[in-house]
């Protein structure tokens, strides 16, 4: 999706989880901008800093306690003792350049708490989006985006359904990425 809606973009996928970086590897040579895109089996904690990026991208592991999965990929996925959010805020911060953003989806619980804990780290938060699926449900999730700079921040909300069908919102955003749509 970033290189479709980045045509100068140079992409590095990211995953320490060798089955996810196959299907990464996998998509990424299906997909007509291939040439542009890089899979590497990665611990974001232990990338080279002399690497400056313009945006990091993250779907981070978000829960901080309770049970964890029996199928150890999950667990790893979801739970932040692989990836503490104070160590993965201080790695986007070593990676990014002056100017750069990263951007987080997290649920709501855990999106309170990593902002607060990207402010006390020195991050401005520069755009939140705040995700319901429908118009009566509380909000579920957030699209964070974070800066070194501080800059004007933009709030805005999204909902996924309007009643039994995509929100024209939700259309609008994702069309280009479904085929169903």
């Amino acid at each position: 999706m970033s290189a479709q809606r980045n045509p100068n973009a140079d992409i590095l996928a990211i995953d320490i989880d060798a089955d996810a970086i196959e299907a990464a590897r996998h998509n990424a040579a299906s997909c007509p901008w291939s040439s542009r895109i890089q899979v590497s089996m990665t611990d974001v904690t232990k990338m080279p800093t002399k690497d400056q990026f313009e945006r990091i991208i993250c779907n981070p592991p978000y829960f901080n306690s309770g049970e964890q999965s029996q199928r150890e990929q999950r667990a790893k996925a979801r739970h932040t003792d692989t990836l503490a959010h104070k160590d993965l805020l201080k790695a986007c911060a070593d990676l990014l350049s002056v100017e750069g953003s990263a951007s987080f989806i997290l649920p709501k619980v855990e999106g309170d708490d990593f902002i607060q804990l990207a402010k006390t780290s020195g991050w401005h938060l520069s755009r939140l989006c705040k995700i319901k699926t429908t118009a009566k449900k509380p909000i579920s999730r957030y699209l964070i985006e974070l800066r070194r700079v501080q800059v004007e921040m933009q709030t805005t909300s999204l909902q996924i359904h309007q009643g039994t069908e995509y929100s024209q919102d939700f259309i609008a955003l994702t069309r280009d990425f479904y085929l169903k749509m």
